[in-house]
Order: structure tokens, then sequence, then C-alpha cells
């Protein structure tokens, strides 16, 4: 909260503790809907001296109710206000912020602190010295050490005193468009913090593991290395793993440029990681992918990833491991039995490809690498790929050249099992046709999807990629989502379309998808048209028909249902008790249902005989009325 805004917010959150308590509530069930790993507590208002019991109690019930709903989660206070109801940014944990700092899990400490802070809050929190984050502004703004290319002059101090920090506004690399271009930028910045720490994130850590190096943004989205999409995108939701690559420095003697690439074929996703550049007679060269933290057991390591390569350049694996006695191993992974003996010399064990696959026409240059290997008890510490030439000898060219398009690591038993379409309840809703003036209508529509038994399906699948049939009967990628619904917004139908099948494919912890053919999908009726079907569909305008009139409809093996024609809607099962009338949204029609529905003849017929029976009814009454009138009026 800041600025009037702020201090209006403030004054409503504060009234009373009963209010304080009930908002911390709210943020906490806000949290678990959400999946938050928790929250931010940034009060930059000046408060009345009153009001500052309250917002301890709402930082004391807000940790206490997220730590109960969400285990794991963390409750942080921002350095601003202090217990004198001042905003007065201390810089350092001292007793004016200390009273917040007890009753959450940690201090953010503003930026602006100097070198001896560091000491002076860690002596202060004691054993929840960790719980303490120095403050590091990327931009620099009044921040130790400048941020920037030097944040490591504030990482080697805040190290020193061995507490936290917290680096705000890392995406001053890509903001501010430092050269030579993002990925090497952003490359050498994060260097600066392995550098200075010395340490990066370990995985994996556990299996199944699965990376296509997607940043969750991109210009293509290729699935199984067949591009689906060609349009710059963004979607948070889609990232993977992302390799550890080490910044070379400036040394130009590098003879292979690593860097994950979004411009260049993918095999899955937008991402992959590109090598170039140029190799010696019999050389190679490694770079490193990921370091983990991995303990292998009984079953073999099953290994797959995917290559595309010029000419002679090769794409190993290199698996560094280590055992209870800390005795070190190095795995060579070959690409190819035709692979020089002065390399595999320099690895303790060497492991040619259990299967090659081309992939052919459909994913061009792409190739299949599955190797297995035993390796109990050992614990996976370092993934490295190995660029190297085959037939170094026949080579005319050094020039090297290859992408890796993505990794997975599975154990015996671990194949996936996806649940027939049966098993799921897809849906529609918030419906929405327009048209436009060519002629083609434009759909929005949330569709949702959930197990039948309840099951909470992101404990089993990581995403799910949405697809639509339409006319053609061709698969039309829609987008990927890491939730149980996706908005589709703008949907073009082009004219003649009768109706659109959206598919929802899982995909699991190892990468895996569900066939599209086995996979739930929800059956949405084009608006103004109907389904009259026996094993086949045939087209019936049913715009004569006012939206919510009810049709009765015969299905074959099932008892008499009821359906809704509508103008919006278009054509949908209306529950699925046939003798309910509220609507509930479109349903799926199954392709053997049959139904009976007058033709266009006989409608017009029975409407003549409609019209006239009333008119002479009508007459009749008129008659009849005439004469009890002169009845009575004699």
């Amino acid at each position: 909260m800041e600025g009037e805004d702020g201090d209006k917010q403030a004054t409503k959150l504060l009234a009373t503790k009963t209010s304080a308590q009930m908002y911390a509530e709210r943020l906490t069930e806000l949290a678990v809907a959400m999946g938050f790993d928790g929250w931010l507590i940034n009060m930059e208002v000046d408060l009345v001296r009153a009001q500052v019991p309250v917002l301890e109690e709402f930082v004391s019930h807000l940790s206490q109710t997220m730590h109960s709903s969400l285990p794991g989660s963390l409750v942080i206070w921002y350095d601003s206000v202090t217990v004198d109801g001042f905003l007065d940014w201390q810089n350092k944990l001292n007793d004016k912020n200390k009273a917040f700092f007890d009753r959450c899990d940690g201090i953010f400490l503003n930026y602006s602190w100097e070198e001896e802070y560091a000491k002076q809050s860690a002596d202060v929190a004691g054993d929840r010295k960790f719980d303490v984050y120095m403050g590091i502004d990327v931009f620099g703004r009044s921040t130790f050490g400048g941020g920037q290319w030097t944040t490591n002059v504030a990482l080697d101090v805040i190290k020193k005193n061995n507490i936290s920090a917290a680096i705000f506004a890392p995406g001053w690399v890509y903001e501010t468009k430092q050269p030579p271009d993002f990925q090497t930028a952003q490359n050498r910045w994060w260097g600066l913090v392995e550098k200075s720490w010395g340490t990066v994130p370990k995985y994996p850590k556990l299996l199944p593991f699965y990376s296509n190096f997607d940043q969750g943004r991109g210009y293509h989205i290729c699935i199984d290395g067949e591009q689906v999409f060609s349009t710059p995108w963004n979607n948070i939701s889609s990232q993977g793993f992302q390799p550890l690559i080490e910044y070379p420095g400036d040394s130009p003697t590098q003879p292979i440029q690593v860097s994950v690439n979004l411009k260049e074929a993918s095999y899955s996703g937008g991402g992959n990681i590109v090598f170039r550049g140029t190799l010696a007679l019999k050389a190679e060269f490694t770079a490193r992918l990921f370091q983990g933290e991995l303990l292998l057991g009984n079953s073999p390591l099953h290994i797959t990833y995917s290559v595309k390569s010029s000419e002679n350049s090769m794409l190993g694996l290199a698996l560094k491991t280590s055992s209870a006695n800390n005795e070190k191993t190095s795995v060579f992974l070959a690409a190819s039995e035709n692979t020089s003996l002065t390399i595999m010399n320099q690895f303790s064990k060497v492991i040619m490809p259990h299967k090659v696959t081309n992939l052919g026409a459909d994913q061009p240059g792409w190739v299949m690498q599955e190797t297995s290997i035993q390796m109990k008890g050992q614990v996976l510490e370092e993934i490295r790929a190995v660029c190297y030439k085959s037939n170094p000898e026949k080579s005319s060219s050094s020039e090297y050249y290859a992408i890796l398009g993505d990794i997975k690591i599975t154990s015996s038993g671990q194949t996936p099992t996806f649940p027939p379409s049966s098993s799921w309840i897809v849906d529609g809703q918030f419906v929405n046709w327009t048209s436009d003036p060519k002629g083609s209508k434009h759909l929005s529509v949330k569709i949702t999807w959930k197990l039948k038994d309840g099951n909470n399906a992101a404990d089993i699948f990581t995403k799910y990629t949405i697809y639509v049939e339409k006319l053609t009967k061709e698969y039309e990628y829609i987008g990927v989502a890491a939730v149980q619904s996706y908005y589709i917004s703008d949907l073009e139908v082009t004219a003649g379309t009768s109706s659109l099948k959206f598919i929802v494919q899982a995909c699991g912890l190892d990468g895996a998808c569900q066939k599209l053919e086995d996979s739930p999908f929800f059956l949405l009726q084009v608006q103004g048209l109907l389904y009259i079907s026996r094993n086949k569909y045939e087209m019936e305008k049913c715009s004569r028909y006012k939206c919510g009139r009810i049709l009765t409809i015969k299905t074959i093996g099932c008892s008499e249902r009821l359906f809704y024609c509508c103008s919006v809607h278009g054509f949908s099962c209306n529950s699925e008790n046939g003798d309910e009338k509220g609507y509930n949204g479109p349903k799926i029609m199954q392709k053997d249902d049959s139904v009976e529905v007058p033709t266009y003849k006989t409608r017009v017929v029975l409407r003549v005989v409609y019209m006239l029976l009333t008119v002479n009814l009508f007459i009749l009454l008129v008659y009849m009325s005439s004469r009890l009138f002169l009845k009575y009026q004699k």
C-alpha cells in the first residue's frame, strides 16, 4: 500500500482487529485458490499510533492462517512503516521493525543499507539470521554496491555475514536491452550471482525429469518436432527447467557458443539449446546443462533426448556421479558408435546408444537418442553436453552445429498412464458468438475439465494442450494450460463449419502426452445449427425456434431427453436429467444418438394446418358468442 489510495486501504484494513483478521483470512483463501507461495507485505504509508497493534495482529494472523492452510508458504515483511507508525525505511533489522519480523517468516530490508548493516542485522536476528533478506535493486537506485553489473559487490558482503539476499528487478537486463543480446547478457549477469555465492539451483532431484528448455515465450511452438504455431507468444506457465549455462566471460578461446535459442527450430515448445562454433580434429567440447542431487536406485536409468545437427556434428551427454564414499565417476553417453577413442578414453565409462530413431518427414532432421544405464547407489551430480565430430578423419570442415531439443530421464516402471476420455467431465462456459461482414463467426468460450472420480489431476499432469477440430477434421493448436481451464477468445469459425470439437490433451511429468484420438473433448454446435444424426451428421437450421424453446429428442437405448435450440448457444443438451428445465450450458451429443425432428415440408404443412384450425376455432367462437348474445337479448 502506498500513496493516497494506500492511506484509504490501510484505514479500511486496520479499522479493528476483527477486520484485520477477516482480510488476512481472505488473503489466505486467495493464496490457496491461486497457488501462491505466500505474501510480501509492503505498508508504505504513515499510520496513527493506535493502528500499529492492529497491523501487528494482521501480520500475525496472516502468517498463522497461511501456515495452516498452505504448509511451506511464507509471509515476508518489507522494511517500511515502523512501530511508531512512521514510514521510515530502516535499511537494517532493529527495534523499530523487529516486532513485524517476529510475527512473520522474514524481513525484506530496504536497499540503501551500508556495509556494517548486514552484520548488525544478523546480530539482532540471532538464530533467525537467514530470515533477514538484504535488499538489492539491480537498477542501482540508492543500492549498496551500485547494482547492475556490480550486483556481486553487495552479494559478497551479504554472503560474508551469512544472511540472505532479496534481489529486486533482475529484469533490468531485459528492460535496458543490455548488449550484445538478451540471452548472452542474461547468462553473464546470473554468472555474477553464481560466482559470488558459488551455488546454483540443483535439479534433477526426483524422477521423472523432463525439460524442453522452454522459457514461457518465443516465436513459434513445436510439438514432437513439428511446428504448430508461428506467432510470437508469451505464456509463463509453459516454462520448463532451465539449463545452467556457464558464462565464458570475454575469452575468445571458447570454440563452441552455447545458448538457449528461441528462433531456431524446436522439438517441443518454443525453446532449445544451440551449440555453434568450430571443433579441431578429434577434439571435444563440454557444456554444463544441469547440476543435480539425484540418488539412483535399483532400477535402470532411461535417458532420451532429441537432437538436430549438421553433418558429422555429434551431441552426446556426460553424467558425473559420486558414490557414498565420494568416489567420482564420469559416464559418456555417446551419440554414435562411430566415436573417437581419444574422446571415449577421457571418461570412466562409455555407453553406446540403445536406440537411435530418425523421426522422419514430419520432424525433418530430428533424431531421438535413447540410452539406459545402471548406477545403483550413485548420486547424479551433473549433466553435461558433449560436442564432437563423427568420422573426424573424413571430415573436411571444422564447423560445428547442433540443437538439443529436449531431455527426459526416467526409471523403469514410470511409463505414464492416461485416463480414458470417458473418465473426464469437459464443459464449456460463457459461450459467446459474434459475426463479421465476411460471413465468419467468432467464438469466445471457457473450456473446463476435471476427472469424474474427483482425483486431483494436478498431481498427475503438468500441463494440457488444447486443440480444436473444425470443418477440415484436422487438429488446430489453440494453446497450453497449467490449470484445468482455458479461455478461448475470438476464435474465427469460417462459414460452413457445423461444429467445433475442443480436445484437451493431458501431458505428464516426463513430457509424454496422451494420444489426441484418446483425449477428452468438448463438442460445441455452431450457432444456429442443429445436429440430426444416426451414425452420421446432418444439419438442420433451427433459427425458427426462439431461444429457450424446448425440443424433445429420442435417443437410442436411452430415456427421452430435452434439448434447447437457442440463437445464442446453438443446439445443446440442457442437463443429464432429461426432465430438468434449467439450462446448464452446452453438452456433448454422442454420434450414435438418433434424433426425431420433423422435416421442413412437414413443418410447413403442420403450420398451415395449425393456422387453419386456429382460424376455424376463432370463427366458431365468434359464432357461438353471437348466438349467446342474441339469446340473452330475447
